[in-house]
């Protein structure tokens, strides 16, 4: 019986350490009606992210699976109407081993006939520790092949709640044969806290 609790006690403590602490804001209903109401003394806060986003479609782990396509994505130029699915590692650096600072969830898909134009409806989710459980929303086109590509970030969670801004994306190194991908981004966020 003491062995047991011993090691319920020692599994329920790695269970703890296990769940990331989260430095954001409270998110009890409670606290966030309190927030809103103290928003109008609220001071706009702007905030410079800079990280690489890692989109892997190949290998033994890749990050984005295709989910769905239109009966011409196989012929068109564009890919047309693919539809992915996408968990990629977002690090402080362009190399996979560097600090990962949280991972790019979402969906993109093959908008535009006649280039490369992606709709992106991605949630960046941070994890590293100044911004660990708070998110931003990212909405727009990425037009790959151009060499900057500007997309609204429309929303956040955490402390970047009420965000709105702009990320630039630049490819660092994609590769034409796996379609495996680095990006670069830059965000500029204003925010409230």
């Amino acid at each position: 019986m003491v062995n047991t609790c011993i090691t319920l006690i020692i599994l329920s403590s790695m269970i703890l350490l296990a769940i990331p602490s989260v430095l954001s804001l409270d998110q009890d209903p409670v606290a966030v009606e309190q927030w809103f109401e103290n928003l109008p003394n609220m001071t706009p806060k702007l905030t410079h992210l800079h990280f690489y986003l890692h989109d892997l479609v190949s290998g033994s782990d890749p990050t984005v699976f295709r989910v769905a396509q239109s009966n011409i994505t196989s012929s068109s130029p564009t890919a047309f109407g693919f539809i992915a699915m996408a968990d990629d590692m977002l690090t402080t650096g362009p190399e996979p081993n560097s600090t990962v600072l949280g991972r790019a969830q979402g969906i993109y898909g093959s908008a535009c006939l006649e280039e490369s134009g992606l709709l992106m409806t991605m949630n960046l989710v941070f994890t590293g520790a100044d911004y660990n459980g708070s998110t931003l929303s990212l909405l727009g086109r990425n037009a790959v092949f151009h060499r900057y590509r500007e997309m609204p970030i429309v929303g956040g969670s955490g402390v970047f709640r009420m965000a709105r801004g702009v990320a630039t994306a630049k490819t660092y190194e994609f590769n034409l044969t796996s379609g495996d991908a680095v990006v670069e981004y830059n965000v500029m966020v204003q925010h409230y806290n």
